[in-house]
């Protein structure tokens, strides 16, 4: 009985020093062949719309008007890419321009906004500010459909419609989303570079523009390339907002391009799809050359920083 006593605890001893398991969740995930191959077919069927946009784009009149296109290109006609600017009878290059216009002062509108916004509920303290901030989460759930004609009725009012002011001025004031990647991104940095910097003698916007500014440029350049995406392809506000055809963005352009004046003729397709390629390949220059600062935002923002 002395014997059994004595190795019990000796027991006991033993099992709490077997190293616990790692979590599953923490284990890498190990990509087999079979994985490879399932994710390159999946990437093949979402590449065949590309694939037949670039076919119809370089198609010959002739087909274009018997819509005898195949997803493989059998012909290529390059010179669509130059009639595309004078056959159509639109001002193809000032759409590009418009757009080009509206995207980038939309963009540089959102940083200066979302930044500030968002050092302010992350830093700043004041009676109310939590509170402050889940109202103005709260508007994200409120649908655009619902706000459309209010603000088309205010713009109307200040005499903006026809113009870009109702697509850029906004931006200047910010949103729910970006506010919150910013407030997430900025409450990670340590508050102990304010305390310094503040020590030397600087205000809360001489912190913001020397100590936090340089430090938030991967979330800034996510909330760039965010916006550019949007204003880039926007539709539906340029149709809401301008009505001159020397005024339109690219996006709407291309639907002016699929109009014609006669009920039994087909529009220029393969002129349709050069357009619509001068859409697409900017904004995947601007995915690849950004995707660092996307990376470099989550890593350096947490989980939270991208949610």
């Amino acid at each position: 009985m002395t014997g059994l006593a004595s190795q019990a605890p000796a027991r006991a001893g033993a099992r709490r020093k077997r190293p616990e398991r790692e979590p599953r969740l923490l284990s890498a995930f190990k990509a087999s062949p079979a994985t490879y191959a399932v994710l390159l077919v999946v990437s093949a069927v979402f590449f065949v719309p590309f694939i037949l946009m670039v076919s119809i784009s370089l198609s010959s009149d002739l087909t274009s008007s018997q819509n005898a296109f195949t997803v493989i290109p059998t012909e290529f006609e390059w010179r669509n890419f130059t009639e595309v600017f004078t056959a159509t009878g639109l001002p193809v290059g000032r759409f590009v321009l418009n757009s080009v216009l509206i995207a980038t002062l939309s963009a540089v509108g959102q940083v200066l906004s979302s930044s500030l916004v968002g050092y302010a509920f992350a830093r700043l303290r004041a009676p109310g500010k939590g509170v402050m901030f889940m109202i103005v989460l709260a508007t994200m759930m409120i649908p655009a459909q619902i706000t459309m004609i209010p603000q088309f009725l205010l713009f109307k009012e200040l005499g903006w419609v026809n113009t870009y002011l109702p697509l850029i001025v906004p931006n200047f004031f910010t949103n729910a989303f970006n506010v919150f990647l910013v407030r997430q991104f900025v409450s990670r940095i340590s508050g102990e570079l304010d305390e310094a910097a503040q020590m030397d003698g600087l205000g809360y916007f001489g912190v913001y523009r020397r100590i936090i500014l340089p430090m938030m440029w991967p979330i800034l350049t996510a909330i760039a390339i965010f916006t550019l995406t949007h204003a880039w392809g926007d539709f539906m506000g340029p149709l809401i907002y301008l009505n001159s055809e020397e005024s339109m963005p690219l996006a709407l352009g291309l639907q002016y391009m699929t109009g014609t004046s006669n009920e039994m003729q087909l529009p220029p397709w393969n002129l349709v799809m050069v357009g619509s390629i001068i859409l697409t390949l900017p904004m995947i220059a601007i995915y690849y050359l950004g995707q660092k600062y996307l990376y470099e935002m989550n890593l350096q923002g947490g989980s939270a920083g991208v949610k």
